[in-house]
C-alpha cells in the first residue's frame, strides 16, 4: 500500500513579520492574516479532499493555530508532536530579533556558515534539528504505513524532508534550500518500484493554490 506524506507550512506568524527567533516562549502565534491563510486552506480541503487518516502538527502555537483552523475540514483530531518543532533556538535567544541576537552574540554569524553551531546557548544548531525531525518523520511514516499523513509544522521541517527523503546529510543545507511559503502544501508519495525497490517521490511542493486571488 501506498503511503502520502503532505507537510502543510503553518501560516502567517508573527514571528515571521517582526523577525524575532519564535520558540517555545518566542512564538505569538498566527497574525491576522495568518488565520485568513489557515481558513482559506480549510475551504479549499473540503472542496478538494487529500483524504488525510491521520493529522500531526507541531506544538508550536503557530502550527497549532493552523491545524485547529483545518482539522474540521479533514474530520480528524490533532496529535500534537514536540519532535517536529521547528528549529529550537536555545531560550537565551527565544523571542529576539535576529539583529538583537547578532549584537549580543556574535558568533550567530558562524550558525548561519556552519550546520554544526547552534542557533543560541542551549539552542539546536542545524545538523541537531535536522537528526531530531528526521527521527520524527521516520516514527510517523513506520507508525502509518499505507495510509495518508497530513503533518502541519514548520519551513524547517519541510527542508528536513528533502534532505532526509533525499538521502542527504546536513552540510547540503549549505548548497541548497527548499523554500515553502505559509500554508503551502508538499505532498510526498511512497511506493514500490518496478522490482519491488521502494520510492519516494515528490508529487508537490509550494502548493498554495488556496492563496490565489485572494491576496493573502
Amino acid at each position: 500500500m501506498p503511503t502520502n506524506l503532505y507537510i502543510i507550512r503553518h501560516g502567517e506568524a508573527f514571528s515571521n513579520v517582526d523577525g524575532t527567533l519564535g520558540g517555545e516562549r518566542g512564538d505569538k502565534g498566527l497574525t491576522e492574516r495568518g488565520f485568513a491563510q489557515a481558513h482559506a486552506l480549510a475551504a479549499h480541503l473540503e472542496h478538494k479532499p487529500i483524504g488525510a487518516e491521520v493529522l500531526y502538527a507541531s506544538t508550536l502555537l503557530r502550527a497549532r493555530q493552523t491545524a485547529e483552523a483545518i482539522a474540521p475540514a479533514l474530520g480528524l483530531p490533532i496529535i500534537f508532536d514536540d519532535e517536529i518543532q521547528e528549529l529550537r533556538p536555545g531560550p537565551e535567544v527565544d523571542g529576539l530579533h535576529f539583529a538583537a541576537v547578532r549584537e549580543r552574540y556574535p558568533q550567530i554569524d558562524h550558525f548561519l556558515r556552519d550546520v554544526f553551531t547552534p542557533l543560541g546557548p542551549d539552542g539546536e544548531s542545524w545538523a541537531m534539528f535536522q537528526a531530531r525531525v528526521s527521527a520524527a518523520l521516520d516514527r510517523i511514516i513506520t507508525a502509518h504505513q499505507g495510509k495518508k499523513i497530513a503533518l502541519v509544522a514548520h519551513g524547517g521541517v519541510v527542508e528536513v524532508s528533502f534532505l532526509s527523503l533525499l538521502g542527504l546529510g546536513p552540510q547540503a543545507r549549505s548548497r541548497v534550500a527548499f523554500h515553502c511559503r505559509n500554508t503551502a502544501i508538499t505532498h510526498w508519495h511512497y511506493s514500490e518500484a518496478h522490482g519491488g525497490r521502494p520510492e519516494w517521490h515528490l508529487v508537490r511542493h509550494n502548493d498554495d493554490r488556496h492563496l490565489d486571488g485572494q491576496e493573502l
